[in-house]
């Protein structure tokens, strides 16, 4: 199994895909399928969207990367487990060969949800990410030492939408706990990763090293969207323009800028649903 930034390094500026994928509301094989459809180099398969019941992360990454040609990732919320579950969680995912994680934060219970689960939130990420930097050194939570340490390559969210000074401030505490690349929420304009990194070398008078896969979204009429969309995207859709133009149209505007690592996200609809034919239509007309 290839590490990201291994990838990453390797592609040497040619386009790295990671592909968002929802594991499925029912532990039968063949719902997991769709993740070989996807030509990319890595499937990141996503912790519980929506709080809604779903295969465990790490247990579809673990399928889809014993079933399918695809090297994966899988994403690890600190809202659910206490540090021995996750922990442990993490050993598992050592021991069936996954070296790929990427921590987040994952969606707040609402207080109607919070009648019938409790949010434990035993780390906060930037803690899960030091946590996870000390097992592969071999030190659990409580500084005991591993039969073995892991060999994780860690990953991490940026969030473009918030405050952007205060996501700077969190980026380099995220890169100081341990981060070795990041996973941006999807935009559609490439200015803004630009000036995001740009502001980040100002204040800390140096680049930000790990790689960053700035996130694209293949919209949808009625899709479920992250972020801010601009009018010109709701105008196009308004008008039968396919979202896959539109996709291939910010990513032709983010390989100009030179923003050629990509967390490609499919539409999302109604029920949780994805649409990954159209992010593979997508992903064929950015290879050409």
């Amino acid at each position: 199994m290839t590490k990201v930034v291994d990838r990453y390094l390797e592609n040497d500026g040619r386009h790295t895909l990671i592909c968002d994928f929802s594991p499925p509301r029912g532990g039968l094989p063949e719902l997991l399928e769709p993740a070989g459809w996807l030509d990319v180099d890595f499937v990141s398969v996503a912790y519980s969207p929506g709080k809604a019941v779903r295969v465990n992360s790490m247990a579809g990454a673990s399928w889809i990367k014993a079933n399918t040609s695809r090297d994966v990732l899988f994403t690890l919320a600190t809202r659910d487990m206490n540090k021995v579950a996750v922990q442990s969680m993490l050993l598992g995912a050592q021991l069936l060969g996954l070296e790929n994680v990427a921590v987040v934060m994952g969606d707040r219970f609402t207080d109607r949800e919070l009648s019938q689960v409790q949010d434990v939130s035993d780390y906060r990420p930037t803690e899960l990410l030091r946590s996870i930097n000390d097992l592969n050194q071999g030190t659990d939570f409580r500084g005991r030492k591993l039969r073995a340490g892991t060999n994780f390559c860690i990953g991490a969210t940026i969030d473009l939408a918030r405050d952007m000074d205060a996501e700077i401030r969190l980026t380099r505490s995220k890169v100081e706990s341990g981060a070795q690349f990041f996973i941006s929420q999807p935009t559609f304009d490439p200015d803004l990763p630009t000036a995001f990194m740009a502001r980040y070398a100002d204040e800390y008078d140096e680049e930000l090293s790990p790689p960053i896969f700035h996130g694209v979204q293949v919209m949808a009429p009625e899709s479920i969207v992250f972020g801010n969309v601009p009018q010109w995207v709701t105008n196009d859709l308004a008008k039968d323009r396919p979202g896959e133009d539109i996709a291939l149209q910010v990513l032709d505007r983010f390989t100009e800028a030179g923003l050629t690592s990509i967390y490609l996200v499919p539409p999302i609809l109604r029920g949780g649903r994805r649409d990954y034919a159209a992010a593979q239509a997508v992903i064929d007309g950015l290879r050409g």
